[in-house]
């Protein structure tokens, strides 16, 4: 059996009445299985993690995508996490044995469905690429959705799929395939914003910290707390504990301790290698955060 995960990232993130009315929409696919939802009213974001195979993903997806471009308009949305639409980023991620060219090929299909439906540009990233210099996703949404309605109608950043013509509402889609990654934050007992962004610009592989590692740093105002916010794209190179060291040390050399570390969506064991959980200050981290414990079930 083919199995297929995928992480919508919506751009709402404070109300729950939206946010409950996308979760509905995969909850009313019994082909797929909804493992994991989060949302954040600082990065104004949803994250949505659901597995199934490929035809009932790409289904839900579809479904769950159009409810969100119905309930979301970008003309009113700011957050402190980097967007370019309403339903800003979709990767698909081949899991078990199913090989990534599955998981290219419902990428493309998904854009392309998803452009046909709802009008929204479409561009693609990662192994789904078809530009090489769209590999990496902070490349195709550099600017953001302010910068947007500039760049979409240059003939260089033309959308990969869809008239290169700005919708202000929904913005446009970025759309990939990739292989897991472990979207992880470590929040500091501080406010102090520019500590956060040289504590991330210290350990991303960018500015030559640790490898596969891409971080910003934020603040969140409703808790008045920094936030180094981190993707890492290979966690059995770079567990996490060689993060949480690292950012434990260089914010000592400030006086300032970690307050916790969460995670967003699903991790694979692999992540844990060195260390346990509680050894990270993790919150409400149990076995259903492991992507073996649904891969299992789902396969089971």
């Amino acid at each position: 059996m083919k199995i297929i995960e995928c992480v919508p990232n919506f751009s709402e993130g404070c109300n729950q009445n939206k946010i409950k009315a996308i979760a509905k929409i995969f909850e009313s696919f019994p082909g797929v299985r909804l493992v994991d939802y989060s949302s954040d009213v600082d990065h104004n974001r949803s994250v949505f993690t659901f597995l199934g195979q490929p035809a009932d993903v790409l289904d839900a997806a579809l479904a769950a995508s159009g409810k969100a471009l119905e309930l979301i308009d970008m003309r009113k949305q700011a957050g402190v996490h980097p967007r370019l639409g309403a339903v800003d980023v979709v990767p698909f991620i081949p899991l078990g044995k199913t090989k990534m060219e599955d998981a290219v090929d419902l990428a493309h299909t998904f854009g392309r469905k998803l452009n046909e439906l709802f009008g929204v540009p479409v561009y693609f990233y990662g192994n789904a690429a078809l530009i090489p210099e769209r590999g990496e996703l902070a490349i195709v949404r550099h600017g953001g959705y302010e910068a947007l309605s500039k760049k979409i109608s240059n003939p260089v950043d033309a959308p990969d799929v869809g008239k290169p013509k700005f919708n202000p509402r929904a913005g446009a889609t970025v759309v990939g395939a990739r292989e897991p990654l472990v979207a992880y934050n470590i929040n500091l007992n501080c406010d102090d914003l520019r500590l956060a962004q040289k504590i991330a610009s210290q350990i991303r592989e960018k500015s030559g910290g640790l490898k596969h590692v891409r971080a910003i740093g934020v603040i969140l105002k409703s808790r008045g707390i920094a936030q180094v916010s981190m993707n890492l794209t290979n966690c059995k190179e770079t567990p996490l504990k060689a993060i949480y060291d690292q950012v434990e040390t260089l914010a000592a050399d400030r006086g300032i301790e970690i307050l916790e570390s969460e995670l967003i969506g699903l991790v694979p064991k692999c992540a844990f290698a060195g260390t346990k959980p509680k050894n990270l200050k993790l919150v409400n981290f149990d076995k259903e955060r492991l992507l073996e414990t649904h891969l299992k079930a789902f396969s089971g």
